[in-house]
């Protein structure tokens, strides 16, 4: 790498800094964390969104836990030398303001390395601004010359590059850092910025140096999956790649690396188990409590592709300090897969190409016609809420083909409705039922779907209105409910249950529609309810209803599968034992083959595999997973916010859309719609 290209990619990395300055500040504004010094810090404010929000409180709860638990550890007895604490990358950080007002700096001191102009622009905002120069005490500003950029007590900023080892080395100790006091070396995506080979060479460097220390880093893993394949490429749009994943792709790897360059010990773990594991009840509820908030999916990934560790060296510091003994968080070990399901791309015309949409509906109108409607998408070049219908048809040489679709003369616009569910009444209606247009704005009112076929019967020329229907009485106001058609006496109704809405996060009611009077009728269940959730699946059997999955009250995946069982007098609540019982997951779609249930893709926190398809015998309680082979895919195949049609006679399934605002990273859609080979099955 020439010289011009090593300063556009640390030009590059620096920019990551001031984009993380500005989202840590935007998090405090918002409550999730106490930091007043932060706004001091960071030139110019932004407005995150909830779900940047979130990434940065966990992020700075794990740091702040192992900073936390090692200065409890090493200031507390009386005799104890002064605590060191080496921040590398600080960039725009408070850490020593935070530490300094809460007391915790009596006897230990901070200091800070990052690049020289990161160093010095911090050294000079801190020495222009009052509030943050009375914490610091008497200070000095250091030559432009020197490394040191600034010094007072317990505080000191140097400028250096942390590719040069022996050059920070002598500066770190002509600064006066000793290494034989007790020492955390903390790194925020840091490490991962590095080379390999210079990532390798710090690691093992500050293990022989520090004789008693913890060495805490957080930074990103599993690069194999969708998201993390989305993630790689975000950054490296941005000129500054992530290094190392390959190697260490998850903690295990990451524990390894440590113990092997001289670290004596080592605990890591993905911020799912953190949050899980070290954070109180009470506390979470605040957290989640503090902004509308429904891009969950995004929230468990984003969590699985990060990881705190904590390696520590010498016998005073050892691997629980930072992470001690607690509830173990439920990991599920991968079961080995009874078999692959082949994926590949179903359309390849730009029609087709169009449904990148999530958080849509589908559903097969006529064998040979699919439709889906609503979510969040591209359309007419930009990012929006979807108006327009898409229909993918099955033309005479057995190729899917797709083609968008507005409505047709009436008033009755499609109001951008996500999360909403659509249920074929008729080969020429479609019923729809809830969603929402934002977090705290319900889609109300039902909306119905005319179709009628132009004079050349082709489905080009569908024509679709857009009709106002439902109950005069009442408003269904929730989303990411199910809607499934159940018989009760020879009648058709659906069965509406759970969801979530502005004012419950999660719904445990369930309510009737008569199909044919479009109202909401009482039918008596028996058995014990099952506990709240939403992003469950639910598809019909036997006359009832099977539900699977879903995100309870807590905001964690379950993995029930119950069956709304028919009955003389109305319906039975039944549990059906799963053996292995399945992985919790939600955000899935299922469907019902051959006596078998089929569990399609979906979230799960539990487990370090990617969900695949899980079956189910339903005679016989059997689960079993399948792999699904992207291979022939072009761009992975992320499996939540997703549609799926089955196709029973073609042995086939058929994923549409999918995909989520990913972190930080941008917006994600699948790009095509994708079969799935259940022959094997």
């Amino acid at each position: 790498m020439g010289p011009r290209s090593r300063e556009s990619r640390t030009g590059a990395v620096q920019s990551t800094n001031d984009s993380s300055a500005l989202s840590k500040s935007s998090l405090a504004a918002r409550g999730y964390v106490q930091d007043a010094f932060t706004a001091f810090l960071v030139p110019g404010t932004a407005r995150r969104a909830p779900l940047i929000h979130r990434g940065y409180y966990v992020r700075a709860r794990a740091v702040g836990h192992c900073v936390r638990a090692f200065l409890e550890r090493t200031c507390a007895p009386p005799d104890a030398p002064r605590a060191q604490i080496l921040s590398l990358g600080a960039g725009s950080d408070s850490l020593y303001f935070r530490l300094k007002t809460a007391g915790y700096l009596a006897r230990a001191a901070v200091w800070e390395v990052d690049y020289p102009d990161v160093a010095r622009c911090k050294a000079n905002r801190i020495s222009e601004t009052p509030e943050l120069c009375a914490l610091t005490g008497s200070f000095q500003v250091g030559d432009p010359a020197s490394a040191l950029c600034f010094e007072s007590l317990d505080y000191r900023i140097l400028g250096l590059d942390l590719r040069q080892l022996e050059r920070l080395d002598q500066a770190l100790a002509t600064a006066g850092l000793d290494t034989a006091s007790p020492t955390l070396l903390l790194a925020e995506a840091v490490l991962t910025y590095l080379e390999p080979d210079r990532a390798a060479a710090l690691i093992a460097w500050a293990s022989q140096r520090f004789p008693n220390a913890v060495f805490v880093i957080y930074e990103q893993m599993k690069p194999q999956d969708a998201f993390g394949q989305f993630m790689l490429h975000h950054f490296q749009q941005l000129n500054s790649p992530l290094h190392g994943l390959d190697h260490f792709p998850d903690v295990e790897a990451q524990r390894r690396r440590f113990l092997q360059a001289g670290w004596t010990a080592c605990s890591a773990m993905d911020m799912n188990e953190f949050y899980r594991r070290f954070l109180p009840a009470e506390e979470r509820r605040r957290m989640e409590n503090l902004e509308p908030f429904d891009e969950f999916e995004e929230w468990h990934l984003k969590c699985a592709h990060y990881f705190i560790l904590a390696a520590s060296t010498g016998d005073t510091l050892s691997q629980t300090l930072m992470f001690p003994p607690s509830e173990p968080f439920p990991w599920v070990d991968p079961v080995s897969p009874s078999g692959v399901l082949p994926a590949s791309v179903v359309t390849s015309d730009t029609q087709g190409s169009n449904l990148k949409r999530y958080g849509h509906a589908s559903v097969l109108l006529c064998p040979d016609i699919i439709l889906s409607a609503g979510g969040f998408g591209e359309q007419e070049g930009r990012h929006c809420r979807v108006s327009k219908l898409h229909l993918l048809s099955k033309h005479c040489d057995f190729e899917w083909k797709g083609s968008q679709i507005c409505s047709h003369g009436t008033e009755v616009q499609w109001d951008g409705r996500l999360y909403h569910t659509m249920t074929r009444l008729s080969d020429t209606q479609i019923l729809v039922l809830g969603g929402r247009l934002s977090p705290v704005s319900p889609a109300l009112g039902f909306l119905q779907l005319h179709f009628c076929k132009g004079e050349d019967n082709s489905p080009e020329n569908l024509k679709v209105t857009l009709t106002k229907a439902g109950p005069k009485d009442s408003t269904l106001s929730c989303w990411r409910h199910s809607a499934t058609e159940v018989s009760y006496q020879n009648q058709k109704y659906l069965f509406v249950y759970g969801g979530r809405s502005v004012l419950e996060p999660v719904l445990s009611d369930w309510h009737f529609l008569q199909v044919e009077t479009m109202a909401w009728v009482k039918i008596p269940v028996e058995g014990e309810a099952p506990e709240a959730r939403h992003s469950h699946s639910a598809c019909c059997w036997q006359g009832g209803v099977l539900i699977a999955g879903g995100l309870g009250a807590s905001e964690e995946p379950l993995n029930s599968v119950l069956f709304l069982r028919p009955i003389s007098c109305g319906f039975l609540w039944e549990s059906i034992d799963i053996q292995p019982p399945i992985t919790p997951r939600y955000s899935h779609t299922a469907h019902v083959l051959n006596g078998k249930l089929l569990l399609v893709g979906g979230v799960w926190i539990h487990s370090s595999s990617v969900p695949g398809v899980t079956v189910i015998n339903l005679t016989t309680g059997l689960s079993s997973e399948y792999q699904i082979d992207t291979t022939y895919v072009p761009w992975p195949l992320m499996l939540h916010n997703h549609t799926s049609i089955l196709l029973p006679e073609e042995q086939q399934l058929l994923l549409l859309g999918g995909g989520g605002n990913c972190f930080s990273f941008g917006t994600y859609f699948n790009p095509h719609p994708v079969t799935l080979d259940l022959s094997s099955l």
